[in-house]
This record gives C-alpha cells, structure tokens and sequence, in this order.
C-alpha cells in the first residue's frame, strides 16, 4: 500500500480501511463507555438505593392514601417519585402533604395516634 509521509492514505482503497478501522475503534470506544457507565450506575445504585441524600440514614416506605413516600425519620426528609408527586398534584388529593408530613412529628402524649 502507498501512502504519504504523514501516514495519510494515498489512494480510495486505503481511505476505506482507515474509516472503517476508524468506525471499529470508534464502536470499540463507545461499548467500553456504555459498560463502564452502566457498571456505575449499578455500583452507585447499589451504594445509594433507599438512602436518604440528606444524612445517608435509611429511607423507609410508608403508603398513605395511595401514595408510596420515602421517609427518613432520623433528620425528617420525605421524598417522593415523579408518578407519586403527580399523584398528589391532583386536586382531589388535596391535604394529602400535610397527612404525609404528620407521620415524621412523633407521637405526643397529649395526642394519640390511630
């Protein structure tokens, strides 16, 4: 094969062996970046799943009302999933924040709980 001083292909042959030797390391580079993407996203998950982001304690699931709220009642975060807080967006759900916020406040000895 020809080729210039610089490496260059000199003719359409070597032009089209060097783009697709390009494209396969390109694809090479690409999988390599997925999978080491998605083995991070499996290690973070693994290492954040049900943690609260706040204090890093344990979230718990509560349902109430149809909805599955995330609390973490060491520092009193509530987190909610985008469908639950579409959810509770709705008009008919309406004190429904103010009944998910009540479960983290502690039980009073003046006031009993259901």
């Amino acid at each position: 094969m020809a080729t210039s001083k610089m490496n260059k292909p000199v003719n359409a042959e070597d032009e089209y062996f060097a783009r697709e030797d390009a494209e396969k390391k390109r694809r090479l580079a690409l999988s390599v970046k997925q999978e080491t993407a998605a083995s991070e996203r499996e290690r973070l998950r693994d290492l954040h799943f049900m943690r609260c982001p706040k204090c890093g304690m344990p979230l718990q699931e509560v349902a109430f009302r149809g909805v599955n709220a995330d609390l973490c009642f060491s520092c009193g975060g509530l987190f909610l999933d985008r469908g639950e807080i579409d959810l509770i967006a709705r008009p008919e759900q309406k004190g429904i924040m103010a009944g998910l916020l009540e479960l983290l406040n502690p039980v009073r000895p003046d006031r009993s709980r259901k």
